[in-house]
């Protein structure tokens, strides 16, 4: 059993903030969120959230606490032990149960895994049960691995979701109905070979599954009241053909979708009654890809908008809410407000308001009552004052190709030039914005300009930008990075003799690349958890049914990746180094730091290695954060 009822109360509404004389200490900035995924129950009545547990000075967990917004009172109604699962998210199923997503990692046949499951917590009594039952399991004679995948809440029947579950060891899926009560369970949808996801319509149907072979993706849909499975769309991964479902409108034949409208993702409508499926532009960005997920009204049953703004914040379609939105930025000017949750009626909601300095405060509103009040902060020992801008600039890379990048600077430290942190993000297609971020504070607080730069290869830019990232590790992606680095020095920002370079991930790789590639450029370099031998890493998918996407955006050729790869240019690294990684890593095996560790040792170089036992890719155990975070601050000084 993950969870269990403990003695113990965090109450939820807190203001305590760090004197504004006192230096923010290291740990302030390492620490986990004090309280995060906030969510309003259906009738509007109580608020739950995970919050840290604190004992003795020390993280023992993260609890599942509920609020009465009437009463004032709070109580934790779940606990989950840190270091052994991570807690995903909290669902409100009905007013008296919550849903707890958790993740921890595994081995299956062999083979490290990451695995899910996902807990039912009646919020009155404190009873907790997986949602799907350990007998029920047995008799299938296979565990999913993934127990968290909700296709749909099913409002109208309130102990009933949908789970996508697979009950076999083939890449197929298929669709069960499980009571979060009683754990019984009934199979809705056998599991069909190679789909890996499905969407129901607002009706609560099952009506499209997304298909996988190899590289090749299909969107097939189940039309109403018929047995087979009708092809819509086939493309390949990363293609400009590309077609994914969002979700349905209140009409039942009308599929919003996210495809290419001149070169940037878009959101469409598309009538499933017309053969030739025509796209109907519904809302596009002139500069990025529209990202994220369409928003409904419960109330209405309409789409209302879409989870995504160029600002961080959401995008609304439907006059109610744009009338509501900018109510609440009236009240809020200064920050992005993002409308986190409502209750089932709509009259009770939960905003974040956040920005580049601002780490997140949690508030509710009452439209009935025309009040907002505040709630909770993320991060109350960060105090926004005390919180370093975030601009953005743009410099141009050596073929013409212009970046976009984030520039922070420290307070109060003149003109410059500064000692600088050169930090490129991970993924690779994955992108930095002008929201807050815990490391880039850290590193101004400490004095340094802070420069985040989307190299080519991110999201966010359009599918040309995208693409000229596949298969271009180490080539012109760190281009990017080492041109950035020279536009800090040529605009006076860096001091080109107190320059470290450092990252995570991907960026980790990144960081290490600059330290061969360009050792006169920087004073040091940091990794966490950073690709190390990218042939290694592309071989280390084999097991996995993502193998031919890791090759096409990778590569596959092994020699060529090889010679891209910080493991194999250690003789060229001549700057002090900085690694670290967690021993249950399931995105980049932790023996890619450690083989880089003792190629730097074998060849004299200087590096210090931080091994965090049972540590993920994430950080996700304060204690390894903070371990991390106190090295890097103590090397950074040492050689800055």
């Amino acid at each position: 059993m993950i969870f269990r009822s403990v003695a113990v109360a965090i109450l939820l509404i807190s203001s305590s903030l760090v004197g504004a004389a006192e230096p923010l200490p290291v740990d302030a900035f390492a620490r986990l969120p004090d309280v995060s995924n906030v969510r309003l129950s259906p009738d509007g009545k109580k608020v739950a959230a995970l919050a840290k547990v604190v004992k003795s000075g020390e993280m023992r967990g993260t609890a599942v606490q509920v609020y009465d917004l009437d009463k004032a009172e709070s109580s934790v109604v779940a606990y989950g032990e840190t270091g052994k699962f991570v807690i995903r998210r909290i669902i409100w199923a009905n007013n008296d149960y919550v849903l707890v997503s958790a993740r921890f990692p595994a081995m299956r046949y062999g083979t490290p895994t990451t695995e899910t499951r996902m807990f039912s917590v009646e919020v009155n009594t404190k009873e907790t049960r997986s949602v799907l039952g350990a007998t029920f399991l047995r008799r299938q004679g296979y565990v999913p691995q993934f127990q968290d995948r909700i296709v749909d809440m099913l409002p109208a029947e309130e102990d009933e979701i949908l789970l996508a579950t697979r009950f076999q060891r083939s890449p197929s899926m298929g669709v069960t109905k499980v009571n979060i009560t009683n754990s019984k369970v009934k199979r809705v949808l056998r599991e069909r070979r190679d789909i890996f996801a499905y969407v129901t319509d607002r009706q609560h149907r099952v009506r499209i599954g997304a298909y996988q072979d190899d590289a090749e993706y299909e969107i097939l849909h189940h039309p109403v009241d018929e047995s087979s499975w009708i092809p819509l769309w086939t493309f390949e991964a990363f293609s400009a053909d590309s077609v994914w479902p969002l979700g349905f409108a209140k009409d039942p034949n009308i599929l919003y979708v996210r495809a290419y409208h001149e070169g940037r993702e878009a959101v469409f409508k598309v009538d499933l009654r017309d053969p030739s499926l025509a796209r109907e532009l519904v809302f596009s960005d002139p500069v990025y890809d529209a990202s994220g997920s369409l928003i409904y009204s419960d109330l209405s049953g309409r789409i209302v908008g879409i989870r995504y703004s160029a600002d961080g914040g959401f995008t609304f379609w439907d006059d109610e809410y744009k009338a509501l939105q900018e109510a609440i930025d009236r009240a809020l000017p200064d920050t992005t407000n993002i409308l986190y949750s409502m209750s089932d009626d709509e009259r009770r909601y939960v905003i974040l308001a956040t920005s580049d300095t601002e780490p997140g405060t949690y508030y509710v509103g009452d439209r009935d009552k025309n009040s907002l009040k505040y709630l909770a902060r993320r991060r109350p020992a960060l105090p926004g004052d005390r919180m370093s801008a975030k601009n953005t600039v743009t410099y141009e890379a050596r073929d013409g190709l212009e970046i976009e990048g984030f520039l922070t600077l420290p307070q109060g430290e003149g003109e410059g030039p500064y000692p600088a942190i050169v930090f490129p993000h991970g993924g690779p297609i994955s992108f930095d914005d002008g929201g807050f971020d815990y490391w880039t504070q850290y590193f101004a607080s400490r004095g340094y300009a802070v420069l985040q730069m989307n190299f080519r290869g991110s999201a966010g830019y359009g599918y040309d930008f995208m693409k000229a990232g596949l298969q271009n590790w180490g080539l012109e992606m760190q281009n990017d990075v080492e041109d950035g680095t020279r536009w800090l020095i040529a605009e006076g920002i860096a001091d080109p003799d107190h320059i470290c370079v450092v990252g995570a991930s991907y960026g980790g790789y990144a960081a290490l690349m600059e330290a061969a590639r360009n050792p006169d450029l920087y004073n040091c370099a940091v990794s966490f958890a950073g690709v190390t031998d990218v042939a290694d890493l592309v071989s280390s998918y084999r097991r996995y049914t993502s193998y031919e996407i890791v090759k096409e955006q990778v590569g596959s050729k092994a020699r060529e990746l090889r010679q891209r790869s910080p493991l194999h240019n250690v003789e060229d690294i001549e700057i002090p180094v900085l690694l670290a990684h967690g021993t249950k890593d399931r995105s980049v095996p932790d023996r890619h730091s450690q083989r880089m560790h003792r190629a730097l040792k074998k060849d004299d170089k200087d590096v210090t290695y931080l091994e965090f036992k049972d540590g993920d890719h994430h950080l996700s155990q304060q204690e390894h954060r903070i371990a991390f975070f106190r090295a890097m601050d103590k090397f950074l000084q040492s050689h800055l």
